[in-house]
């Protein structure tokens, strides 16, 4: 198995489905933080149930079709990334992440972000990235723009969850758009670093 460090301490690695245990735990930390926005937070109840989810994301992998991918901080299970949908036939995918308390504000779904959007746009050719969030979630509306993504349009009450009828915005950013602002924030660091 692979890890990819995100800062000290932490670290992105496959979420899978001898974890069930490890992700049942850290469901029930993250449940009243992302309850609101994330669906697997309310269907994650037991072990069986969190090992279903991860092998649903197990066969993805498998078809190539998604992905799902943990953080850890300091050794403990602390949130994700995922690629809910990934879509070779259109090159585009949709990208999804979580948190619990202990590790908001850290930046780690920006880094862990960057690293699966550069994969799938280096590596597998994706074309559209999409980023899909209630309009009431104004720290996931915050981490797509902090990302780059554009914010594309509503789907108005689209997504009912727990007794409420979702607006659900659609941001998106494209490979090119994606590349170049890579670029550019390279080009602004060796500036930085010339400079000191």
């Amino acid at each position: 198995m692979f890890a990819i460090s995100l800062a000290e301490g932490a670290e992105l690695r496959p979420l899978e489905p001898w974890q069930a245990q490890e992700f049942l735990d850290h469901v029930g930390r993250a449940r009243e933080y992302a309850g609101p926005w994330v669906p697997f937070t309310a269907t994650v109840t037991d072990l069986e149930t969190a090992r279903k989810h991860l092998q649903t994301y197990a066969d993805k992998q498998a078809a190539d079709t998604g992905r799902f991918y943990g953080i850890w901080l300091d050794g403990t299970l602390v949130g994700g990334v995922l690629f809910r949908i990934f879509d070779t036939r259109v090159d585009s995918c949709e990208i999804g992440v979580w948190l619990e308390p202990s590790a908001a504000g850290r930046g780690l779904v920006n880094k862990a972000s960057r690293i699966l959007i550069d994969w799938a746009v280096d590596q597998r050719g994706m074309h559209r990235v999409e980023w899909l969030v209630s309009s009431r979630n104004d720290r996931s509306k915050a981490a797509a723009e902090r990302l780059g993504f554009t914010r594309d349009g509503v789907l108005r009450e689209s997504f009912p969850w727990q007794g409420i009828r979702h607006d659900m915005e659609v941001w998106s950013v494209l490979a090119p758009e994606w590349r170049a602002a890579r670029e550019a924030q390279a080009a602004r660091d060796a500036l930085a670093a010339d400079a000191r």
